[in-house]
């Protein structure tokens, strides 16, 4: 135990979160004296912020946005300076029919060569990229050569039991030019013993980041920091980048993006007005504000916030409500809230919460 400075209080013995903090970002600045100054106003140049608005929001309808809504995202990521932009999935039209979903729930390269002809990454440094579930993507028939699309990353969505599959996709995804990342969905729905196995299976692939994933929105700052640790350790000789998706049932999202880059990760996303399933992800408009890094702009995030995002709330319910709330605490996937709150005018918290204690 260590006394706090000043007072008669003690702590644990863990470093305090300034010091963490000037660690994370000031590492890098020699020759001064880091107690005077202030790291919140600096930024780490390395660290890479990626926008999946498109994909981790179209849950919440089906991905039907329009092209133009797609578009208008997407000249967002450009003028803001954002790293990388997740336009949707790459899954199976067998599984998710094409007459009910979107086109972003397949990304298949007409539609993306329609909506994104003429990007260019190295020109605009914005890369594109997709996302693909183990066992609900056609990985083999949907993904083509790289020089072949727009898209630049495949990022494989697994969840433990399917690492095996995930390697699988990884490798696929790297032979034919794409960067890759793994991102092991319900993290804190497993055991550690699982974790250690997903990780010693990911980290001889050739993926670039391993994801820590809050599917459920259940973790805590300390949490992060000992998942941060245990992934970091276990990639430690490899290169990758440890990367952070939260979702914001508890209303952490942000300070646990925030937890994960001070211990170290350079990969980070958030979407546009937090748009994403259930209680949404970490709010795009308060990550870039918070990175200080001045080759992003926050502006033209704003102006899509007021001509893209706002309009959605008349027909779409996302955010932090009482059922995602509750789903968050029991460490449950929000599936239950989402049909809970499909019934038009279903306010009666107390009966779901009720419900959601007894269903063991």
């Amino acid at each position: 135990m260590s006394q706090i400075p000043g007072s008669e209080f003690e702590m644990p013995d863990q470093v305090p979160f300034l010091d963490r903090w000037r660690q994370g970002l000031l590492s890098a600045t020699s020759g001064c004296n880091m107690a005077d100054k202030a790291p919140w106003i600096t930024y780490r140049p390395q660290l890479k912020v990626l926008d999946c608005t498109i994909r981790d929001g179209g849950l919440i309808n089906k991905h039907q946005f329009t092209d133009e809504f797609v578009r208008a995202v997407y000249e967002t990521c450009l003028a803001s300076g954002i790293d990388y932009m997740e336009v949707g999935y790459k899954n199976s039209p067998r599984l998710f029919a094409k007459s009910e979903f979107g086109a972003w729930r397949h990304c298949d390269e007409e539609d993306l060569n329609r909506v994104f002809a003429g990007h260019d990454d190295e020109k605009t440094g914005l890369k594109l990229a997709a996302m693909a579930d183990a066992t609900k993507s056609d990985w083999r028939e949907q993904l083509v050569p790289r020089e072949q699309s727009v898209l630049d990353m495949i990022r494989v969505a697994f969840y433990a039991h399917q690492v095996s599959e995930a390697v699988e996709m990884i490798q696929h995804a790297h032979e034919l030019g794409y960067e890759t990342s793994a991102n092991l969905m319900a993290v804190s729905n497993i055991s550690e013993v699982e974790i250690d196995t997903v990780l010693e299976a990911i980290a001889p692939t050739q993926a670039l980041v391993m994801v820590i994933v809050d599917s459920f929105g259940h973790l805590y700052r300390e949490q992060i920091d000992m998942l941060y640790k245990k992934y970091s350790q276990a990639v430690s000789d490899t290169g990758k980048d440890i990367g952070i998706h939260a979702h914001n049932n508890l209303q952490l999202a942000f300070a646990n993006t925030i937890e994960a880059i001070i211990m170290g990760a350079n990969r980070v996303d958030a979407t546009m007005g937090g748009l994403g399933r259930g209680a949404g992800n970490c709010p795009m408009e308060l990550l870039l504000g918070f990175l200080r890094n001045p080759k992003f702009k926050l502006r033209p995030v704003i102006k899509c916030l007021q001509d893209q995002i706002e309009p959605l709330r008349e027909k779409l319910l996302w955010g932090p409500l009482v059922p995602y709330n509750i789903t968050g605490h029991m460490n449950r996937h929000p599936n239950q809230a989402i049909k809970f709150l499909d019934v038009e005018g279903n306010r009666n918290f107390l009966k779901f919460f009720d419900d959601i204690v007894t269903d063991v």
